[in-house]
């Protein structure tokens, strides 16, 4: 197992590749990092682009969207959300007033994204791969082209993300690593575009990371749970201040619900 890649501590957004850029939205927090990632996405020379997660219901971070499109003579012919957190899909139907576009997503009508669906918009193509845990909408999009691979919050570009309990499930969770395992170890994914953080280069090293860091925190929750018998909720804080000791307490409320996603998965709760 190859440890997680370094991450760009510096992250602004910007391009990567010939297809995908990213235009930061300005809503850093310690659960968003520098803040949502916009991801614009285009074949070479074509007017069409593609948006996935528009973001927060940010007026002036829409417009810098916006201008970016405008600016490379496009139009948005579609808009993708890889999951419904506001941070990623509050400004969704704005978004689509602004633009025309239709938005799509998992679980938001009669146009849901299907797994293993091939989108096609102005001669560029995206695979539609399932991935839910975080949430139970989480989606991503293989752009094969690049050979990149758009997570959303199921794997970030710099540390681990939270399974939000009781949406997210850690069953789920970790089904959902397995396939993107079997993806970036074929080859058809060799870098990760997430919805937060930088750009991650090595694909296969960070599900790999991501895999065993899960594991290893369900394990440091067996053994806080053997120790410590207390009500569900009283025995999630206390397993928080064990096995999270060392982590900024600022995430600690999001640390919780992924210790209750554990505890659900070990039968304690």
């Amino acid at each position: 197992m190859r440890g997680a890649p370094p991450a760009d501590p510096a992250w602004q957004g910007g391009g990567w590749g010939e297809r995908a850029v990213c235009v930061l939205c300005p809503n850093p927090s310690p659960m968003t990092l520098e803040g949502t990632n916009t991801w614009v996405l285009a074949e070479p020379g074509s007017r069409d682009v593609v948006v996935v997660d528009p973001g927060p219901l940010d007026e002036q971070h829409l417009r810098t969207v916006l201008d970016h499109v405008a600016g490379r003579d496009a139009r948005v012919a579609l808009t993708l959300l890889t999951h419904g957190h506001a941070d990623h899909a509050e400004s969704a139907p704005r978004w689509a007033g602004l633009t025309g576009a239709p938005v799509r997503a998992v679980g938001r009508g009669h146009d849901d994204l299907a797994a293993g669906e091939t989108l096609r918009v102005g001669g560029l193509e995206l695979l539609v791969v399932p991935t839910p845990g975080h949430t139970a909408d989480s989606v991503s999009f293989l752009l094969p082209a690049e050979q990149v691979l758009l997570t959303g919050d199921t794997v970030l570009g710099r540390g681990t993300t939270v399974v939000a309990y009781p949406d997210g499930d850690l069953t789920s969770y970790l089904d959902s690593l397995a396939r993107l395992e079997r993806l970036t170890r074929s080859g058809a994914a060799t870098s990760i575009a997430p919805g937060h953080g930088p750009v991650v280069p090595d694909a296969v090293g960070t599900v790999e990371y991501y895999l065993a860091h899960r594991h290893e925190r369900l394990e440091q929750v067996r053994a806080a749970v053997a120790e410590l018998r207390r009500g569900p909720r009283e025995l999630a804080d206390a397993v928080v201040e064990r096995v999270y000791a060392d982590v900024p307490r600022s995430v600690w409320p999001a640390a919780r619900l992924s210790v209750l996603a554990q505890l659900d998965y070990l039968g304690e709760l």
